[in-house]
């Protein structure tokens, strides 16, 4: 049997993922407006569009979040909790059923190995059942002030909420915000990046199927500068969660700030990863290698600063060097190691970094510039890359890439990586490996960071805490400390006759 071409291959592959939307979904229906620019969907791995969403603007925010307080006002908010919970289990599941569907759909818009994005579908799921689970736990309490009198406190939505997704791990984070603003009893208005705008859709429509009331879940694709920022600006919103760079989140957090709205910032980070000389090299290199090279180092928390100390520096240099090459890089169908980057934009911003290293006299040990895998020549690939020797002041060691470049630097001991580790503007993530608790615990305390992995660099789940410290952030996302941002207290106190 003849074997089909990678062309053959791609149209099969969007004709598999059926139609794809192109409207904006505003109180429960489907909004095609002629009037609003379109927003090419371009699948990065082939450099050829999919398809096209609208460019919302203000008014469709506007009409959005007013179809939002409109559902607040109505029956979601007076659901019982354990009704609304069983809601947003329904909303996992489905979105469980239909894994294929949408794991494609996030290749094609997104770039990631299918494998990948079929795990990106389980994660989003998992955080609607996580949340639904808490509906009718948001317990208050009652406070005591003497006899003739009673106090209690109890948990309000805080109402209409934004989101303003980023391209990296799309449906990921759609959930990672959603679930626990709907499960408080909040109504949503979410702006998808303009790169990745597909899965949203998809999801939404899943939500209505289940029963989502009409409102409750609005979705408008567009430009970050004009819907993003209506969003982020409306009176009627009243917490915003942004995940993206440093300069847009202080724009969202400064809108935000005009109407007095609360906001959840995730703005990335440039992570140390510290490998000190007692450390299970053969358990170190893979942990090293998927936590810069996952998601092709499209990922906020990943440990691009290696510092290694002095004694097995060139030893693991050597074993990242011939890891990485081992590691293949392909079209998201072909589930490869790594995929293309989200974008050429994006694509432009990596070869920077490289470029410009490189003129600095900054030696790349692999990769170091753009490759084309056969058959995708247009595509947008950067290979695994890592960087030796690079000075603490260097923009490759400061700045961040979100790209797979890896830079390495030797430290002399611990306190030394601890030194450079927290001399950044950036607190997201840190990791170590060491066979000594006590330096491991010593490292863990004095590391700024909201995440610190101690012999295992990314092993924590959707139910622990993540958020930054300093330039990385405000509030925590994940787990239980996620719906603290979601609900406002509300105490009263009664006089007794």
């Amino acid at each position: 049997m003849r074997q089909r071409s990678k062309e053959e291959q791609w149209h099969q592959a969007v004709e598999n993922a059926g139609q794809l939307p192109d409207y904006l979904y505003i109180n429960g229906e489907r909004v095609y407006d002629s009037s609003l620019q379109s927003i090419e969907s371009v699948d990065p791995g082939s450099g050829r569009s999919i398809g096209a969403v609208p460019a919302g603007n203000r008014q469709s925010i506007e009409a959005a979040v007013v179809a939002a307080r409109s559902a607040l006002q109505g029956p979601w908010r007076d659901l019982p909790p354990r009704e609304r919970g069983q809601l947003l289990w329904r909303v996992g599941e489905a979105i469980r059923a239909d894994k294929a569907r949408l794991a494609l759909v996030e290749t094609l818009d997104n770039g990631k190995p299918l494998k990948d994005a079929e795990v990106c579908v389980e994660r989003c799921a998992d955080y609607f059942c996580y949340y639904a689970g808490m509906a009718d736990k948001l317990e208050g309490s009652s406070v005591p002030l003497g006899a003739g009198k009673v106090c209690f406190t109890e948990h309000v939505p805080i109402g209409v909420t934004g989101h303003i997704i980023p391209w990296n791990v799309p449906l990921n984070m759609i959930a990672r915000g959603l679930a626990p603003a709907l499960t408080c009893g909040n109504t949503a208005v979410v702006k998808p990046a303009e790169d990745t705008s597909m899965t949203a859709l998809l999801v939404v429509e899943l939500m209505e199927k289940v029963g989502i009331p009409p409102g409750v879940v609005n979705v408008v694709s567009g430009y970050g500068h004009e819907a993003g920022q209506a969003l982020a600006e409306h009176p009627d919103v009243h917490h915003v969660t942004f995940t993206g760079s440093v300069a847009t989140g202080k724009t969202v957090m400064s809108a935000a700030a005009q109407h007095i709205a609360s906001v959840s910032l995730e703005l990335g980070g440039k992570s140390p990863h510290i490998i000190l000389d007692d450390a299970d090299l053969d358990r170190a290199v893979p942990d090293i290698v998927r936590a810069v090279f996952a998601n092709s180092g499209q990922i906020c928390s990943a440990g691009t600063r290696l510092l290694v100390q002095k004694g097995i520096y060139n030893e693991l240099l050597d074993r990242l060097t011939q890891a990485s090459s081992k590691l293949t890089l392909g079209h998201g169908l072909d589930n490869k190691d790594l995929g293309p980057l989200v974008s050429a934009k994006q694509l432009d911003t990596v070869n920077g970094f490289a470029t410009r290293a490189e003129a600095r006299g900054i030696k790349f040990v692999s990769g170091g510039q753009p490759v084309h895998p056969e058959g995708f020549e247009q595509g947008f690939y950067f290979p695994p890359s890592i960087a030796m020797d690079v000075p603490v002041d260097d923009e490759l060691a400061n700045d961040e890439v979100f790209g797979p470049i890896l830079s390495v630097i030797s430290v002399d001991d611990l306190e030394e990586a601890i030194t450079i580790g927290n001399n950044s503007d950036y607190g997201l993530a840190a990791g170590i490996h060491t066979r000594d608790i006590n330096r491991a615990l010593k490292f863990a305390r004095g590391i700024d960071a909201g995440q610190v992995y101690i012999n295992g660099y990314h092993g924590a789940g959707d139910t622990v805490p993540f958020g930054g410290f300093k330039h990385s952030g405000i509030g925590r996302e994940k787990g239980l400390a996620a719906l603290n941002a979601y609900y406002e207290i509300k105490s009263v106190v009664v006089t007794l006759c």
